[in-house]
C-alpha cells in the first residue's frame, strides 16, 4: 500500500462557486488563493476565567496556537484570516505570556495576517502584527464575524456543533455548517463552547436548513440535515449567545 493510499480522505465543499477544504483542526483552506481561515480562537479565555475565580488550566492559548502553527507549516498560506473573537476579551493581549506573544508575532510576520473584528475583540491587537478589517471581500466570498446570511458569506460567532447518532450512541462534535451559499465556521479555541446547528439561532442564516461538516480526529465528515439530532428539546434547546 502506498503512503498516499493511507492518507485520510479529504472532504471538499462548494461555496459560491469556489472549492474549499474544511480541515479537522477546525480551519478552512481555500487552495486557489492559498488562504487559511480560522475563527473564534478566544485566546486567553482561561486567564479570563481564572481572574473571576474559575480555575481552568492556563494552556488554552498555547494549544490553539500550536494547531495554527502546524497548519501554517503544512500549507504555507499566503494569507491567514482570523475571523473575529480571536481574543476572549479586551484585556487578553495584556495577559499574554511573552512566549505566546512572540509566537503570534512570528505567525503574523510570516504571512498576510488579517484580524477580523469580533464582538469580544472589536479592536485589533496593538502589538502583535497583522492588519485589521471589519469585513473582508475576496472574489465571490465575504468574510465577517457575525453571520448576516449574505450569499458567499464565511462567518463565525455561533460556534456550530453537530450531534449525530452512530454505533449505538450519539456523538457531539464541532462542525462547519453550510447550505452551499453561506458557511459558518466552528470555533477553534481550546475552551470555546458550541451551539447545536438545529438551534433556532441558525435558522435566520440557513432558512432551508444546512449540512454539517463534522470535525473528526483525522478528517471531516459530511452529514445531511436529516441525520442531525437536537441536544435536548425541540429545535436544539435555548438560544445561546457567543
Amino acid at each position: 500500500m502506498t503512503a498516499a493510499a493511507t492518507q485520510p480522505k479529504q472532504t471538499l465543499l462548494h461555496l459560491a462557486g469556489e472549492l474549499l477544504t474544511p480541515l479537522p483542526e477546525g480551519a478552512l483552506w481555500w487552495a486557489a488563493r492559498r488562504l487559511l481561515v480560522v475563527s473564534d480562537l478566544h485566546l486567553e479565555k482561561g486567564s479570563n476565567y481564572a481572574a473571576s475565580g474559575q480555575m481552568l488550566p492556563p494552556y488554552d492559548t498555547g494549544a490553539t496556537l500550536a494547531r495554527i502553527e502546524r497548519l501554517c507549516a503544512a500549507l504555507a498560506p499566503a494569507t491567514v484570516i482570523s475571523l473575529g473573537d480571536s481574543f476572549h476579551d479586551r484585556r487578553s493581549e495584556s495577559r499574554l505570556p511573552a512566549p505566546y506573544a512572540a509566537r503570534i508575532r512570528a505567525l503574523t510576520a510570516a504571512q498576510d495576517w488579517v484580524w477580523v473584528e469580533g464582538n469580544h475583540d472589536p479592536d485589533p491587537p496593538a502589538d502583535l502584527g497583522g492588519r485589521a478589517a471589519k469585513v473582508l471581500r475576496l472574489g465571490p466570498l465575504v468574510f465577517r464575524h457575525e453571520p448576516e446570511g449574505e450569499a458567499g458569506e464565511v462567518a463565525g460567532h455561533l460556534h456550530p456543533v453537530a450531534k449525530v447518532a452512530g454505533r449505538g450512541r450519539s456523538v457531539r462534535r464541532r462542525c462547519f455548517a453550510s447550505d452551499g451559499a453561506r458557511l459558518v465556521m466552528p470555533a477553534m479555541g481550546a475552551f470555546a463552547g458550541g451551539l447545536n446547528v438545529l438551534n433556532p439561532a441558525f435558522s435566520t442564516v440557513f432558512p432551508e436548513g444546512c449540512m454539517a461538516f463534522v470535525v473528526g480526529e483525522s478528517r471531516v465528515y459530511g452529514v445531511s440535515h436529516r441525520s442531525l439530532l437536537p441536544d435536548g428539546g425541540a429545535g436544539g434547546g435555548p438560544v445561546w449567545r457567543a
